[in-house]
């Protein structure tokens, strides 16, 4: 079907899970980027089947909740790392929460009560972590940087990136300074992490790469450095000390609102005494360690290695540790009192949701922690056997449109 392309007078209603504005043109729902609930605009419109895409050609009248955006590259290069900025930030959580609401409604068929959505206080300079493509051109050399919104094969050249901290760019320009130590590939993808002291690189493309150690030793505020050469998982290849293992697994983006959300976890939890927890995605064991020191028998899983591995070093028997698929083993240690679920942005797999909805013994809660309200809600029609009874929202992500989502389910009255 070919699309057609007209322009319009639109009004924008909400914002959508992916960031852009919603309005509505002769029944058809219509997404444009950049927009705010509150802006008249003439839209050159796509139609797409039942909805359209658009683009501002011209704001007619602004919503009371735009700002300027302070990132030259949101504008100047449509950059696709942030989809929000032009929103204050207070317009930015109410739009978050009601991205949860409505996924909820609309996906899960759950109509549920949601608070005010738990803000970070520093909504700017607040990333630990920058992942960044690379391309190479004769011209040009290296060009490190983002993805446009509107052309995501594309790399813009990156200057700043306001979101993230300073130290973590500081970094990303030392290391691009050394370049040409890199593998001599068209793209390659490559990750800034801080540390608790020092920081990571962590290195994805090429097949051959022997200037590692040379990397690490031109950056000093380097630690180790990882490669993942093409299809195959990242391997430390070089380290300044024995200590300096960390930085290929999950480090927390946003710490302060990654804390807030653990300790609420955590309080949801111990709301019921439990003496069996499961703890599935467990990561290195953060969470759980603390479900153990409240007297719990804790059975931890995750598929990293050696994340499952340093969980089980922080965790004393009768607790335990399982490298594996949460799916692959989640039904062996069941019942539990408490389960906790925390999964990638995809949500569970199938398996997971069928073994809490079929177990004999339903656990008295099961405490889902989200980053994509979409998949939560999805997830949620799958396990019809347990009512929300709460839902809290979190801005791990300022300027960008992912919201943090703590969903407590406990079994309907059987």
């Amino acid at each position: 079907m070919r699309s057609t392309i007209a322009l319009t007078e639109l009004a924008i209603e909400s914002i959508a899970a992916g960031g852009d504005g919603v309005g509505r043109s002769d029944g058809r729902v219509v997404f444009v980027p950049r927009s705010a609930p509150g802006d008249v605009a003439r839209v050159r419109m796509r139609e797409q089947g039942r909805f359209a895409r658009g683009e501002i050609v011209e704001l007619l009248d602004a919503s009371s909740d735009r700002v300027e955006p302070p990132c030259p590259h949101y504008t100047r290069d449509h950059c696709g790392g942030c989809q929000l900025q032009h929103l204050s930030y207070e317009a930015q959580l109410a739009a978050k929460g009601r991205i949860v609401v409505d996924s909820l409604a609309r996906i899960g068929r759950r109509t549920v009560t949601l608070g005010a959505v738990h803000g970070s206080a520093k909504p700017w300079r607040y990333r630990r972590k920058l992942t960044l493509a690379l391309r190479w051109t004769r011209d040009d050399g290296w060009i490190a940087g983002l993805h446009p919104y509107d052309a995501p094969d594309d790399v813009f050249a990156l200057g700043d990136c306001p979101i993230t901290a300073e130290s973590v760019v500081a970094i990303w320009r030392e290391i691009l300074a050394q370049s040409r130590l890199l593998p001599r590939v068209p793209r390659l993808r490559g990750a800034v992490r801080l540390l608790d002291e020092g920081a990571s690189f962590v290195l994805e493309g090429g097949r051959q790469w022997g200037q590692a150690e040379a990397l690490l030793g031109a950056v000093p505020a380097l630690r180790a450095v990882w490669w993942a050469a093409e299809e195959s998982r990242p391997k430390l290849v070089a380290a300044r000390d024995d200590g300096a293992t960390a930085g290929a697994s999950f480090v927390q983006v946003n710490v302060a609102v990654g804390e807030a959300l653990h300790d609420h976890v955590v309080a949801r939890v111990r709301s019921y005494a439990p003496e069996k927890v499961v703890d599935a995605y467990a990561g290195t064991g953060d969470t759980a360690m603390r479900f153990a020191a409240n007297g719990a028998q804790v059975t931890a899983i995750e598929l990293d290695r050696e994340a499952a591995t340093l969980a089980a070093t922080r965790l004393a028997p009768p607790s335990r540790s399982i490298q594996g698929r949460v799916e692959d083993h989640l039904g062996a240690v069941l019942p539990a009192d408490v389960v906790v679920i925390n999964p990638p942005r995809a949500g569970v797999d199938a398996r997971v949701a069928a073994a809490l909805q079929d177990t004999e013994t339903a656990p008295r809660a099961v405490i889902y922690v989200s980053c994509d309200p979409a998949t939560l809600a999805r997830d949620l029609t799958r396990m019809p056997r347990y009512r929300v009874a709460s839902v809290t929202a979190f801005d791990m992500f300022p300027q960008t449109a992912h919201v943090e989502t703590v969903c407590e389910l406990v079994p309907e009255r059987e």
